[in-house]
Order: structure tokens, then C-alpha cells, then sequence
């Protein structure tokens, strides 16, 4: 019996490895930023193209913008829009069909004003929409096939990653969605807590602020900062179990009180630990007033015992608590600050975590509350 099947070439190995991937990214990530980027890589590979951008529509103007590309004209093209059915790619936004054309320079739907004024010349297409359970999202498109001409092929090809890729952006954007409306909620509890204290307004704003700046220079990965930055947000929450008369008394605490407040740390985890999508803030909560010695509270760890992000909230907290006035005593110096950062470092503080603070303070990314007072001309 003979077997009519076609041994794949490698080429097509390559192309079906190359979609296999995509689908593997699109069931494990949920970052649009990442799927974007992909989508284009791949485009460009799958077909042999030179270049790939993703266009995504405008719900509400009707313009295309180009959200991804690759090709020596990507970041040029970051900041076009396309009009509504204006240029190639407009023209399948609007009728929905997939196309090839072989000679764009003479079609009469090409859009030539971005070539002209990038410098780069487009000869050959094959753009397709991009459709989520009936909704255009936008077009896919790739430009100037390296060898010959594009095929039905490749647009079959196209067609397949657009149909991936319409799936994953609107996943991706239902789930920042979410992620946005919950981190919402998280500062609005966070910043009514905060009401309770005259004396600590925008703290929670600020160790936010401070956190993520030095998650950037350290170069930890957004996950890390998504966990850090609702660390950050939460922190304090603990301080609900604390009493007025404590949280604002003008002078020192007394050994009852320092122990009441001191367990802010643990009543924050334990509230946390009843919400499951909280607890990944358990570790930043519970363990920021941790000292790298090993003398602080509530579990005495030390060293890289103490979780990373509870380390980075740690030195955010002690710089702002130091630069805000406060009810039992003036805010210091921005530069006294500091000088007590690096004093204690070793000590209260990771050495690591205040040098990413220092380099972020002198790169200008890190405002004290101090700098926010004399800006408005306000005495601290």
C-alpha cells in the first residue's frame, strides 16, 4: 500500500515549532507586553519576513496603532496611527479578509507616508486580521519577503499565529483588567487605614514609590514587582488591630505599647492568610521590620533569611519614616537620612538594597516627603 503523506520539510519543522511555541507562551503567559513582542518575533520568522508589526484597534477612534514591530522601522512606528481604513493594513481592519499583494508600491490602498518618512521601502505584504470570538482586535502583517514571494502558505501560516494571538490579548488584557480593579481596591483599604493617622499621610503612597525604584535598579522581574508593589501597598495593614491612642501619641511608647504596636507585622500575615489571593504579600507583611543582624521582629531571622521583598519595604519604610514628620518627633534631613541608611547597614539593612536605594536617590527617581514639602514651599 502506498503512503500518500508528505514527509515535512524542514522549513514547515521549523514553522510548526516555531507555532507550538507561540501556543506554549499563550497558555502560560498572561503579560500583554511579552505576547506582543512574540507575536512579531515569530511572524517574522515563521514567513521569512524582513519585518512584522501587530496593529491594534482604537475602540474608540477606529485608528490602527501599532502596538509591536520588528524591522529596523519598530520604534518609529510605536508612535504612527493609521486612520480609519486608511493603508493596507486599514483596508483589512475594515473588510476583514486576508491578503497578499506582490507589489505594494503600486497597489492603490498603500499608505506611503510611513515609508517616506522612515526611510524604509515596503515591496511585498501579507496582512491578516485579528479576531477574538467575533471582534476585530486588529491586523497582523508582514512585510518583504526575504526570498521570492509570499505564498498562500504563509498566509496560512499568518492566519494560524493571528487566530493564537487574538485569544491571548484578550486574555491578557481581562486579566490586567482584574489585576488593575484589585490593586485599586488594595490602596483605596490601604489609604482609608491610613486616615487614621494625621500624621502618616501618603506613607503608603511613598514606600510604594520607594520599593519599586530600587526593584528596578536591583533588575528583579515584573512578577517580583507585582508582589512587591502590593507588599508595599499592605505593608501596614496590621495596624488596624492597633489603637488610636498608640498610633498617634505625640510622645515615646511605653514597653506595652512598643509591644502592641510591634505586632502590627503579625496581625497584618495573619489577615492576609484568610484572603488566598493575598498571601503572596504574607512574606513582605509579616517580615518587614526583620533587621539583617537578626534583632528585629516578629521571627528574629537575619541575613537573606528574611524574604527579599520584606528586606527592600524595610529600607523604603525606615527612609520615609525618617523624612516625615511625625507625631512624637519633625522630619530629618533627606541627607541625614541617607547617612543613617548606610550607618546601618550590616546591621538594620541589607547592604545590597541600600546601594539600590542610594543609586536610585541620586538618579532622581526617589522623591522624599521632605522634597514633595519644599516643592510646594511648605515647612516639613
Amino acid at each position: 500500500m502506498t503512503n500518500h503523506l508528505q514527509t515535512p520539510t524542514a522549513a514547515e519543522k521549523s514553522r510548526l515549532s516555531l507555532l507550538m511555541d507561540m501556543a506554549a507562551l499563550i497558555n502560560s503567559s498572561l503579560d500583554p507586553e511579552e505576547i506582543r513582542r512574540t507575536t512579531v518575533a515569530v511572524a517574522t520568522s515563521c514567513v521569512g519576513a524582513d519585518a512584522a508589526s501587530l496593529l491594534l484597534l482604537d475602540q474608540q477612534t477606529g485608528e490602527l496603532y501599532f502596538e509591536a514591530s520588528t524591522g529596523e522601522q519598530g520604534e518609529f512606528l510605536k508612535q504612527k496611527r493609521l486612520k480609519p481604513g486608511e493603508g493596507i493594513a486599514g483596508w483589512v481592519a475594515r473588510k476583514g479578509g486576508a491578503i497578499i499583494i506582490d507589489d505594494v508600491q503600486n497597489d492603490p490602498r498603500f499608505y506611503p507616508n510611513l515609508d517616506a518618512s522612515s526611510g524604509y521601502t515596503t515591496n511585498t505584504m501579507v496582512v491578516v486580521p485579528v479576531y477574538c470570538k467575533g471582534e476585530m482586535l486588529g491586523v497582523l502583517q508582514a512585510i518583504n519577503k526575504l526570498e521570492g514571494r509570499f505564498t498562500p502558505d504563509d498566509l496560512e501560516m499568518l492566519e494560524t499565529l493571528a487566530n493564537l494571538v487574538g485569544t491571548a490579548i484578550q486574555n491578557a488584557l481581562l486579566f490586567q483588567e482584574q489585576q488593575e480593579t484589585f490593586l485599586g481596591i488594595t490602596t483605596a483599604f490601604a489609604e482609608a487605614l491610613e486616615k487614621r493617622d494625621t500624621y502618616t499621610g501618603g506613607h503608603t503612597r511613598r514606600v510604594q514609590d520607594y520599593s519599586l525604584a530600587i526593584a528596578r535598579k536591583m533588575g528583579l522581574d515584573q512578577q517580583a514587582h507585582h508582589e512587591l508593589r502590593l507588599s508595599a501597598i499592605l505593608h501596614d495593614i496590621g495596624k488596624i488591630g492597633v489603637s488610636d491612642c498608640i498610633l498617634q501619641k505625640p510622645g515615646k511608647l511605653t514597653d506595652d505599647e512598643f509591644r502592641e504596636m510591634s505586632r502590627h507585622p503579625e496581625v497584618g500575615s495573619e489577615i492576609l492568610e484568610h484572603v488566598k489571593s493575598l498571601r503572596i504579600m504574607l512574606a513582605g507583611v509579616r517580615h518587614h521590620h526583620e533587621k539583617y543582624d537578626g534583632s528585629g521582629y516578629p521571627d528574629r531571622k537575619q541575613g537573606e533569611e528574611i524574604p527579599l521583598i520584606a528586606r527592600i519595604i524595610s529600607v523604603a519604610d525606615a527612609f520615609d519614616a525618617m523624612t516625615s514628620t511625625r507625631a512624637y518627633r519633625t522630619a530629618l534631613h533627606p541627607d541625614v537620612a541617607l547617612k543613617e541608611l548606610i550607618d546601618c547597614c550590616g546591621r538594620q539593612f541589607d547592604p545590597d538594597i541600600v546601594a539600590a536605594f542610594m543609586e536610585a536617590y541620586r538618579d532622581g527617581e526617589i522623591t522624599s516627603c521632605w522634597d514633595e514639602y519644599s516643592s510646594n514651599n511648605f515647612a516639613p
